[in-house]
């Protein structure tokens, strides 16, 4: 800062309130600060910062898995509202591993990050209490963290799901499967949910040879499709409960002369060009990072309001594959 105030010839109380954007400053003398940072190659000191404010300008998103395309635009949110508040983004996988997830989280924290967003796959976050005690802020987003309170964005997968299938119900179908993910997932079981209490109130029974829960990985899906479209009562169209299983879907109906209606939760790349385009339940990954991230930055301001349990909409886009009759 010396070499910095002297090249500009100004005091060091005048390059601090450049560096740190503090008024008190003419245009013209910013203008001179700021070509002798340029000139000189000078960088803020970001560790004596840290010891002085007591913040690290830093949070932690942790995903599922940051190759599903799902979370592409909710971390692009967050990322971008970290970046509105001169915050950097840090990531990371769980892999739907509970203990990665927790060495994961703290991990974060012994960085001290200011914040962490987590997609939780535990369903225990107690661990969490002391961290939160001593100040960063917590927010879960797509489902709810387990055994602690705390901040939540979750978008409505019960009633997404009863409206995909009641949509299939109004088109004919009463012999409905539902292929989704492992069971002890919330979204899983939320959709679940909504998948049964559709059939229920349209009075129809449910087989559950026409229900699977498991790994998203194509071999079960697959053999899931297969059981439920070849039996001796077969069904008429499927709902599939996440973007990996309704790729595998799809692919799994390609091959097939017999049409089958199909409705898929979640928007997928290319859904709307496949041949009938893939009708879907989306919900909007970028608004959830969005809220979570000024969810999160509202704590970081200091806000302390009670934790709150914030549900968004999802919305139905009808593009043939959920509009074809039973045969």
């Amino acid at each position: 800062m010396k070499d910095v105030a002297a090249r500009a010839g100004v005091g060091l109380k005048t390059v601090s309130r450049v560096v740190n954007g503090e008024p008190g400053v003419t245009p013209d003398t910013v203008q001179r600060v700021r070509d002798a940072i340029e000139a000189l190659g000078f960088r803020r000191n970001d560790s004596a910062r840290i010891l002085r404010k007591g913040r690290t300008a830093s949070i932690g998103l942790v995903l599922e898995d940051l190759a599903d395309p799902f979370y592409g635009p909710l971390s692009r949110a967050v990322e971008e509202a970290a970046r509105a508040h001169g915050a950097l983004l840090i990531h990371g996988s769980s892999a739907e591993d509970p203990e990665r997830e927790r060495e994961l989280v703290l991990a974060f924290c012994a960085r001290r990050v200011d914040g962490l967003v987590v997609v939780p796959a535990g369903d225990d976050h107690r661990y969490l209490e002391p961290e939160m005690a001593a100040g960063i802020a917590t927010v879960f987003v797509d489902r709810p963290p387990g055994r602690i309170e705390a901040d939540v964005v979750l978008t409505d997968g019960c009633a997404g799901a009863r409206r995909g299938v009641a949509h299939l119900i109004a088109h004919g179908h009463r012999r409905i499967g539902f292929i989704g993910d492992q069971p002890r997932i919330h979204t899983a079981k939320e959709r679940l949910r909504g998948y049964r209490a559709a059939m229920a109130a349209a009075g129809l029974p449910v087989d559950e040879r026409w229900v699977s829960l498991g790994p998203t990985d194509p071999a079960r899906v697959r053999a899931a499709a297969r059981a439920m479209l070849d039996g001796a009562q077969p069904v008429t169209a499927l709902f599939s409960a996440n973007n990996r299983v309704t790729v595998t879907v799809v692919r799994e109906l390609s091959g097939r002369t017999r049409q089958v209606a199909l409705v898929g939760f979640d928007d997928f790349e290319l859904a709307d060009l496949l041949s009938p385009a893939v009708t879907v339940i989306a919900q909007d990954a970028a608004q959830l990072g969005r809220t979570a991230a000024h969810r999160l930055f509202r704590r970081l301001d200091g806000a302390d309001d009670p934790p709150e349990v914030m549900t968004l909409p999802t919305r139905l886009i009808p593009r043939g594959s959920g509009e074809l009759p039973p045969p």
